[in-house]
């Protein structure tokens, strides 16, 4: 027994001076030779658009990690850029010290860079991220200048409360939800092409809303061949449930068959307005002959007599012609139900020898006219925003002139303030797909990457 203790003894002796031991060579161990990982970073996109002077620009959002590190000793900053002339790694901005961050790059010219961004960690170690950067040229009004992302191709837009609005596609089938204050990319999507039959693109041009219903039509027209495509020829709703960022929308109706309804009581009328002869195949439709819808909106007082307005032909088909507007008094049915169209009496706009682009009134039936001009090449055609209360006979007033010097034609107002109320705003959207953003002569349209096409929102003052 006492043998025994005796061996046991010795042996906790042992492992106690082994441990005293290991302790001893920690006290001198230094403490930056702990182990740390490599860290790593991502982003939230690899591509991101910017503006020369822009005022809130797309951001992206940074997130680094380190095994063996609190996140707060990691460093994130740009190392290196391929063409500091556009932005250089002194413009790169990088706010926050967690595990996410958000990044911004002020431009300094338009053009292409790629953008190294680097998290340096503790032990010395780093990783890298590569930002490719695209800018576009400084604008007027940058400071009332926000860019929806995504798309370069806005065509029609409504409000959905809570600053924020639906925005559609001439180019796709896809309707979008973007923040009215803030550039960036759309917090949501909506591919309306397959609840609708529509394997190519319906050429989204105008939208209006009653109650939680909001009202599309296609342009109608042909195609920019000449071609007749019949998904073309489509108007349709959607329901909104929801507002804000949390808005919700959900395919209705829909009525194929409006072109061919109008181009009937045209010929029953007397070819008045040529719709037969602008539908023609071989005719183009952004002529001033011939057949294109860009706007729609509701008659003054009506959920049920809707404005398709025209932005070809002008009336005469000759410079200084009229903008026409064409009612369908049973609209509700036609694109809620299908219902064959019913056509009211034609109204004649003199806008000064422009067509009309866009059309949107408020609740007090006070209406707002994007005017600008029926041909194809409009990013520098003249714009004109005039104001109108709807009745026919009723001449619109000219509110101003559009600017027309920066990229892309005014295409979408949103919504109408109170026009008698001072300093009252309006936000117009462009269409920017024809246009060369970024000084390469690629349309923006044609760009590879999503995240680079962009359309332009403006504030105006428009209150008399």
């Amino acid at each position: 027994m006492l043998h025994q203790l005796s061996l046991r003894n010795r042996r906790a002796a042992t492992a106690a001076a082994g441990v005293l031991a290991l302790a001893a060579v920690g006290i001198n161990t230094p403490a930056d030779a702990a182990t740390y990982g490599t860290p790593t970073i991502t982003l939230s996109a690899a591509y991101l658009s910017g503006a020369v002077g822009a005022t809130g620009d797309p951001v992206v959002t940074v997130t680094v990690a380190q095994s063996g590190a609190d996140v707060t000793a990691l460093g994130v900053a740009a190392s290196a850029s391929s063409k500091s002339s556009v932005a250089g790694t002194g413009d790169v901005t990088v706010t926050g010290n967690g595990a996410t961050r958000q990044l911004a790059v002020a431009a300094h010219a338009r053009g292409y860079t790629d953008l190294t961004i680097k998290v340096t960690g503790l032990g010395g170690k780093t990783a890298t991220k590569t930002l490719h950067y695209a800018a576009s040229a400084a604008v007027q009004n940058s400071a009332d200048t926000r860019y929806l992302t995504g798309s370069s191709d806005a065509s029609a837009a409504v409000d959905v409360g809570g600053g924020y609005a639906v925005v559609s596609d001439d180019e796709s089938n896809t309707l979008r939800l973007y923040s009215r204050s803030a550039s960036g990319a759309p917090v949501k999507s909506w591919d309306v092409g397959s609840a609708l039959g529509a394997d190519k693109e319906i050429d989204i041009e105008g939208a209006t809303r009653v109650g939680n219903t909001i009202y599309w039509t296609g342009s109608l027209g042909n195609n920019k061949d000449g071609e007749y495509k019949s998904d073309r020829n489509t108007v349709f709703t959607t329901t909104v449930t929801g507002s804000g960022a949390a808005t919700q929308l959900t395919v209705g109706g829909s009525y194929k068959k409006l072109r061919d309804d109008l181009v009937a009581w045209d010929k029953a009328n007397g070819n008045r307005y040529g719709f037969a002869a602008g539908t023609a195949s071989g005719q183009v439709p952004k002529q001033i002959d011939g057949f294109n819808i860009e706007g729609l909106e509701f008659a003054p007082g009506s959920t049920t007599t809707a404005y398709l307005c025209f932005r070809a032909p002008l009336v005469p088909p000759s410079e200084g012609g009229k903008a026409l507007i064409v009612p369908v008094t049973n609209f509700d049915k036609v694109a809620g139900s299908g219902a064959k169209a019913v056509i009211g009496t034609p109204i004649e706009l003199d806008l000064g020898g422009l067509s009309i682009r866009d059309i949107r009134k408020n609740a007090a039936d006070q209406y707002l006219i994007v005017a600008g001009s029926w041909a194809a090449d409009d990013n520098s055609d003249p714009y004109a925003l005039y104001s109108w209360d709807g009745v026919a006979g009723h001449a619109p007033v000219k509110r101003a002139d559009l600017p027309t010097a920066d990229p892309g034609g005014w295409e979408a107002v949103v919504d109408v303030p109170d026009l008698t109320a001072p300093g009252a705003r309006a936000q117009l959207i462009t269409d920017a797909g024809s246009a060369d953003l970024y000084g390469d002569g690629t349309e923006a349209k044609d760009l590879d990457h999503a995240e680079w096409k962009k359309s332009r929102s403006v504030w105006f003052t428009v209150s008399s």
